[in-house]
């Protein structure tokens, strides 16, 4: 249909006239936010300003005068950034103290893990539950498998010899998966009508959420092997991994009651004039809604112990920032931690802001119009 010329229209019609070029696209979107008022232009410049001076000295320093190449510290010599220092011992930091003969196991459960997480979060690939089944009871045994070795023809690789980003994604992976279902059961049990349910509840969650991480993993690599019969001892890594999974479901369980809290009583009260059970009631009705609305907690309280992995160290084990730090010590490397740290908190922000990005992705494919 032709469009009509402004004369066409009878008197009192108004056609829709296309917005002015200044208030849409790159133009309107900076008179909106950068220029709408002569204070929000002088903070805009201000703020350009102050960029200037941050941003082009680190640039100089990390980019333009960095030295990338070398094998020795003689290497670094223009005055810029060190990344020799990075490049020579990135397999220490990625792998720890993995023999390098081996690294293939471990390449071959990181490639494993990408096409897991491609399977779950790519939705256009289909049998989902059979990857959720994959992923919880399979993926594990056979990461433990091909890491720890001691069969199938594979070396036996001690824990004490984990490390590196390959033990922070083995704690951050197992806390997560681990402490997540239990998470939901406490919240579930804090809010139920049996009161001894509650009760014990209540008391896990206020113990775990009154005490710091640091002293749960004291307490499990130090104090727990005094109280165990002698004779029987776990490996300081299993230990580590069941206080952060202890530790960690008690504040998921606080976000997931959250969550319940905002559920409409009229949900409780349709579901059980369903007839629905407790559990059909819970797993069909209320914890669908409740976990969809508490998708930012759930992502930020896993953040948060993705990054409470480095707390490892005090009980021994060498995560990533460990591993970093350990190779600071070198004598032939004094003086390069700037470029050390920088490297660590580079891969935390990676990993961090993909779980945040991915958050956001789901919230908008499981939007049903509770957004404002």
């Amino acid at each position: 249909m032709a469009r009509l010329s402004r004369q066409q229209y009878a008197p009192g019609d108004h056609p829709d006239w296309e917005p002015p070029a200044s208030s849409v696209g790159v133009l309107g979107w900076l008179r909106a936010n950068l220029f709408s008022s002569w204070f929000n232009s002088a903070l805009t410049f201000l703020g350009l300003y102050i960029i200037y001076l941050v941003v082009v000295p680190l640039l100089d320093w990390a980019i333009l005068r960095a030295d990338w190449s070398g094998d020795s510290r003689e290497a670094c010599s223009s005055g810029g950034a060190c990344w020799v220092f990075v490049r020579i011992r990135f397999e220490q930091f990625m792998y720890g103290l993995y023999p390098s003969s081996e690294y293939w196991r471990i390449n071959l459960v990181a490639g494993l893990m990408v096409a897991t997480m491609a399977w779950l979060t790519v939705p256009r690939i289909p049998y989902k539950r059979y990857g959720v089944v994959f992923a919880l009871f399979f993926f594990p045994v056979i990461t433990a498998q091909l890491i720890g070795g001691g069969n199938f023809g594979l070396s036996e690789v001690e824990t004490t010899r984990w490390g590196g980003l390959t033990l922070t994604l083995i704690l951050a992976a197992a806390g997560i998966v681990a402490a997540f279902p239990l998470g939901i059961l406490l919240a579930l049990g804090r809010r139920s009508q049996m009161p001894i349910v509650r009760a014990f509840s209540v008391a896990y969650i206020e113990l775990w959420r009154g005490v710091p991480l640091i002293t749960v993993l004291f307490m499990s690599s130090v104090m727990l092997p005094l109280f165990l019969p002698e004779g029987v001892n776990f490996d300081k890594l299993l230990r580590a991994l069941i206080g952060i999974t202890l530790f960690q479901a008690a504040y998921i369980a606080e976000v997931v009651r959250g969550g319940l809290q905002a559920i409409p009583q009229g949900q409780y009260e349709a579901a059980d004039a369903l007839g629905l059970s407790y559990w059909k009631k819970m797993g069909l009705v209320i914890l669908p809604q409740a976990l969809k609305m508490v998708i930012p907690g759930i992502v930020n309280t896993f953040n948060e112990l993705f990054k409470d992995t480095t707390l490892v160290l005090i009980i021994g084990l060498l995560d990533l920032l460990a591993i970093i730090q350990a190779a600071l010590e070198d004598p032939k490397w004094l003086g390069y931690s700037i470029e050390g740290y920088l490297f660590a908190a580079t891969v935390f922000w990676i990993f961090c802001f993909g779980m945040s990005r991915y958050s956001l992705a789901i919230e908008r494919r499981l939007h049903t119009g509770h957004r404002r």
